[in-house]
């Protein structure tokens, strides 16, 4: 006799435009700083995988790159990676936002999103994000407009800054999956590896605090990631930072003008970027770290395909 509550699982991609809030959902439903956040677009570059693992079920969370009009090598890479998502996963979490308008209309962005996605003819949820920003009467006529545009499985409205209806869309998000063991081992958070989760950390205060065109030409390489003197984890004392880790980090954008703004008057910008990643860094490894960073020149790297592949991005 089947169970009348089975164990279910599979993969379910986040899709949306840029600054929809996917990575904001991804790391309320891990409940870690999995994907970094900004307000400046195309934060997000590569995929990134979240499981969450309950008794009932285990989702695997695919955040994307937002989709966008794609002009340049980085960008196409980016788009085709978000693109790509939606053919290898069980179910689709299309984001989007309440408009800036009175009058609700499907973007142009979004529908080219929406015509993808019938040609993929996967499941798939419309999530709109940032309901603290609408009041509940305007989210009808959002929530009917979209329906006439496609068949949606599931309208969840969420809050992931908030956290609100994040675990209702965990549970609707577990109930359209297979069912089936687990996928990952219970304690597998992401397949990230830490210096890869660390290199992103430290371009976040890349796009947090510099501005005009250097958060669109900044990448990071982690060159060392000593961690000989890196003391175990004690459960009981989590406030407690053990030991330490050493990681040589180059900072690489593609024009000298950009290096010098990047270091600042007297080093003073680098050091507050240093400073404030190496914070979040620490939360992150459970240790003290020492973060050393170096600004480098590749010129036009996210223009050519081999600057793509020597920063990693393939």
């Amino acid at each position: 006799m089947a169970s009348p509550n089975p164990h279910r699982s599979g993969f379910a991609a986040l899709i949306g435009r840029p600054n929809v809030g996917k990575s904001t959902l991804l790391n309320a439903l891990t409940g870690e700083k999995l994907a970094i956040v900004s307000p400046k677009p195309q934060t997000t570059r590569n995929r990134i995988l979240g499981v969450v693992t309950r008794p009932e079920g285990q989702v695997a969370f695919i955040d994307t790159p937002g989709i966008h009009e794609a002009k340049g090598e980085l960008n196409r890479y980016m788009v085709e990676a978000a693109l790509a998502a939606v053919d290898d996963v069980d179910l689709v979490l299309f984001l989007i936002e309440p408009p800036g308008g009175e009058t609700p209309a499907v973007s142009p962005g979004n529908r080219t999103i929406l015509e993808r996605l019938q040609a993929a003819k996967k499941p798939t949820f419309l999530v709109i994000n940032k309901i603290d920003q609408i009041s509940k009467p305007a989210l009808l006529p959002l929530i009917d407009l979209y329906r006439k545009e496609f068949p949606f499985a599931e309208v969840v409205p969420v809050s992931a800054r908030e956290g609100d209806g994040v675990d209702n869309l965990f549970q609707a998000v577990l109930s359209h999956l297979p069912e089936g063991e687990r996928l990952f081992d219970a304690e597998m958070l992401t397949d990230q590896a830490e210096r890869a989760i660390v290199a992103e950390y430290i371009r976040e205060q890349v796009l947090r605090h510099c501005r005009q065109e250097i958060p669109y030409s900044a990448a990071v390489l982690i060159e060392e990631f000593d961690e000989s003197e890196r003391e175990p984890l004690n459960p009981q004392v989590k406030s407690r930072l053990a030991g330490l880790v050493r990681i040589m980090a180059v900072l690489v954008v593609e024009r000298e003008s950009q290096k010098a703004i990047v270091i600042g008057k007297g080093g003073a910008m680098l050091k507050t970027i240093g400073t404030d990643a190496r914070k979040s860094i620490e939360r992150l490894l459970g240790t003290h770290v020492y973060l050393s960073l170096r600004v480098k020149v590749e010129d036009r790297w996210s223009e050519r395909p081999e600057g793509l592949k020597k920063l990693g991005y393939e």
